[in-house]
């Protein structure tokens, strides 16, 4: 039983990092078109997004490999 709850669990941070990884990919998109539009505002929006996505999917990648 505890080794199928731990696939499970597997599983789950697989896709929740899937969809991390798609969030940073939306996000240099919106960074690369700030910075077309040199706009300051959206620049620093978007890396600050970004610091805390790239966080989240090291912890994340941090406690796949633990387990």
């Amino acid at each position: 039983m505890k080794y199928l709850v731990e696939q499970v669990e597997r599983k789950k941070n697989e896709q929740v990092i899937h969809t991390i990884k798609l969030e940073i990919d939306y996000e240099l998109l919106t960074l690369y078109d700030a910075m077309e539009m040199n706009n300051d505002e959206e620049i620093k929006d978007a890396k600050l997004k970004l610091s805390k996505l790239v966080k989240k999917l090291y912890l994340l990648n941090k406690l796949s490999t633990n387990a």
